[in-house]
């Protein structure tokens, strides 16, 4: 018998100063029972910074073909294809490919990151844009990770800062360059 996803749902103040964006976000996110806590307070985290008009969750780890997230345009064209952890050149090549703006959120060793994905033919790679998140901040969240959670989120020049509860975690959010 195979094993279900459980759902977590996030109620989500938003404040991103960096971008301009306030909003208050109700997130009912699936996690697949292979996936790791890291992963999954990745890609929330992901989806906040990334938030705009037209994003989405993929079908996840059960569709390899599609992004973890998307951003599309009214018509359904993919404008934003944003990946989580460490995925490799051929998916990042053909992301590319699909999308004008490719975008990775990694919880990993950015420096393993970047050591896997040089040299490798990806395209558009001068535009691709990684950012590893904060290693402390992932697990203190996943430390704290409930099926019903309620946080906080601001974002100032690429700092982040959750509040839990009477719990405050906080972490930077690094631009990593494929060429060292």
């Amino acid at each position: 018998m195979a094993l279900s996803a459980t759902i977590y749902n996030f109620s989500i103040q938003l404040a991103d100063v960096d971008r301009g964006v306030y909003e208050a976000l109700a997130l009912k996110v699936a996690r697949h029972p292979s996936e790791s806590g890291e992963h999954l307070v990745t890609r929330v985290l992901a989806y906040c910074l990334e938030y705009a008009e037209g994003i989405g969750y993929s079908r996840g780890l059960s569709d390899p073909n599609q992004p973890a997230l998307s951003v599309r345009d009214l018509t359904g064209a993919l404008k934003v294809w944003i990946d989580i952890g460490s995925p490799d050149a051929a998916r990042l090549h053909k992301a590319g490919k699909a999308a004008p703006r490719v975008v990775v959120y990694t919880h990993k060793d950015p420096a393993q990151l970047r050591l896997q994905l040089a040299g490798e033919r990806i395209h558009r790679a001068d535009a691709l844009e990684l950012y590893a998140v904060d290693r402390e901040l992932i697990d203190g969240l996943v430390k704290r990770l409930g099926r019903r959670m309620k946080i906080d989120l601001s974002v100032t020049d690429r700092h982040l800062f959750l509040s839990i509860g009477a719990t405050t975690l906080s972490g930077a959010l690094e631009r990593i360059h494929l060429a060292p």
